[in-house]
């Protein structure tokens, strides 16, 4: 049996949020999709494509009498947008989000959210370095993991139909506690995320390489980087100020890892640089075996591919 809501209302139109509008069309999971974004470019590119069946000026308007509010905005200004909604919505609506902290965005929304009003925390890791609201296509979530993050006082009924909805648009569910998903994430997402930025200006302040030398020979590697620092700069700017104990711990241990391969290609050490590189290329073969890449030596990597 079909799982769906009769008017789910979504707040900001990116990559995210355009998607599942598709993904939710496809599957006929929604009767009305409801949205809004802060800016009228935005808006009016939305409703130029069709890409809800009403366009509001205001957060407002747009959750009224919705059964799903999808906060897909960034992190930083979820509190606002939450005390903006909160007045307008129906007793009984599910509010989730898309950011991929948790703690800051629980700490920053539940105070505002009326009681029998169910908030549940969310996370799709999914994505591509695209953004806007023609970026979003239907298959993003396939096969991808959506984390939930439900509270405490979780209505148990609620999370159950928005794990049901989330798994209609291909996803594959997971609960876990905001501490400990904002770890993970900054050990699978946030931390490469930084490093890739790191490494991208390294490469633009070496003035030994000229620009068109970075760009005619990149390899592989660099040209994923310069993919991954590629994407949206407000979102990761508000990503790394409230995901910062997470994230600095895990930058802690990656320096500590750093200094160890410095040491042993300073010291000729090509045993521990064999082992360390055997180690970790086991690891690129658990996410092919899991399903979340292929083997394919695809460096283009095609936005239709839905990654994070």
């Amino acid at each position: 049996m079909t799982v769906r809501y009769e008017k789910v209302a979504l707040i900001g139109l990116g990559l995210i949020a355009s998607s599942m509008a598709h993904a939710m069309r496809a599957g006929g999971l929604a009767t009305t999709i409801a949205g809004h974004a802060k800016t009228a470019d935005t808006r009016a590119t939305a409703l130029e494509i069709g890409l809800c069946d009403t366009v509001h000026d205001t957060a407002a308007e747009a959750v009224r009498d919705a059964d799903l509010v999808v906060l897909a905005v960034p992190v930083g200004a979820m509190g606002e947008i939450a005390a903006e909604i909160a007045p307008h919505l129906r007793a009984g609506a599910t509010v989730t989000d898309v950011g991929s902290v948790k703690q800051a965005v629980i700490d920053a929304v539940a105070p505002h959210l009326p009681a029998g009003v169910h908030f549940i925390p969310g996370h799709p890791i999914a994505g591509t370095e695209y953004s806007g609201p023609r970026s979003g296509f239907a298959t993003l979530f396939q096969n991808r993991w959506w984390l939930l993050t439900p509270l405490a006082q979780a209505d148990l009924a609620a999370v159950a139909k928005l794990r049901a909805f989330l798994e209609q648009m291909g996803a594959k569910v997971d609960e876990m506690d905001a501490p400990h998903h904002d770890l993970v994430l900054a050990v699978t997402s946030h931390t490469p995320h930084l490093i890739a930025y790191t490494m991208v200006g390294v490469a633009d302040d070496l003035r030994r390489v000229t620009d068109s030398e970075v760009i005619k020979y990149s390899a592989a590697g660099f040209r994923d980087f310069t993919r991954i620092a590629a994407s949206d700069p407000t979102m990761w700017r508000d990503v790394f100020l409230t995901n910062k104990d997470a994230t600095l711990e895990i930058l802690g241990r990656f320096t500590e890892e750093l200094f160890a391969l410095q040491r042993a290609i300073r010291t000729g050490d090509g045993q521990h640089l064999f082992d360390y590189f055997t180690r970790t290329r086991a690891i690129r073969r658990g996410i092919i075996e899991a399903g979340q890449d292929t083997s394919a030596p695809d460096f283009g990597r095609g936005k239709a591919e839905g990654r994070a």
